[in-house]
């Protein structure tokens, strides 16, 4: 009876206790809590929304550093490969590492002049939905201001599927406009009647200019 009665008094608190050590090894393991996708989304939201919020710096400083953001979170050899689609065969090498260099240059300041367009009080996570190849989408809406109502969708992908990498950014579909479709759009068309260099040299004269 003490047997019985000793182990019935200590189940409880045995469990409590596995419950705790569960959770914990939970959360510390990549891709359930703070590395997930939509956990990186709010991380990424919440730094943007600070940046807005500020009022100690000018448009074009707030701006840099919301295409900082986009430098750390958005996986650009991936996207370089899904704007220039089939095209991507006909860039050499050196041209293809130009063309990532350069076009990581103009997405940043198209995605932080689109985000500097709204005045957001707050932002919401509405939910995420897994895509072909193992993406994964999440979806945000802004709540107050001018934009209230916009609905700001990231699309991740890990970096090293094969190693479970971090996840990162390969599109923004921004009031139902996705800038990599955007931009495959415009890029096909410049190569249709023209050449890689045609396209890099574009590209290089919009960064030399001013901002988007």
């Amino acid at each position: 009876m003490t047997s019985t009665t000793s182990k019935t008094t200590r189940s409880p608190w045995l469990l409590r206790s596995a419950a705790a050590l569960l959770g914990a090894a939970l959360l510390a393991t990549p891709g359930l809590a703070e590395d997930s996708p939509d956990a990186i989304v709010r991380k990424t939201v919440d730094r943007v929304l600070e940046i807005l919020a500020s009022k100690d710096e000018s448009e074009d400083q707030r701006r840099h550093r919301i295409e900082e953001i986009a430098y750390d979170r958005f996986d650009f050899a991936t996207i370089s490969q899904l704007v220039l689609a089939r095209h991507w065969s006909r860039f050499s090498p050196e041209q293809r590492q130009e063309f990532v260099e350069q076009f990581k240059i103009q997405l940043s300041k198209n995605y932080g002049t689109r985000i500097m367009r709204y005045n957001q009080q707050r932002v919401e996570i509405v939910g995420q939905r897994v895509e072909p190849r193992g993406d994964v989408t999440v979806g945000t809406r802004i709540e107050g201001g001018s934009a209230d109502g916009v609905e700001v969708d990231y699309r991740l992908r890990r970096l090293d599927q094969e190693k479970d990498g971090p996840w990162m950014v390969i599109d923004v579909i921004i009031e139902g406009v996705s800038l990599v479709s955007n931009y495959r759009s415009q890029f096909s068309e410049i190569l249709g009647r023209g050449s890689p260099d045609d396209l890099l040299r574009q590209l290089r004269e919009k960064n030399a200019a001013s901002p988007a």
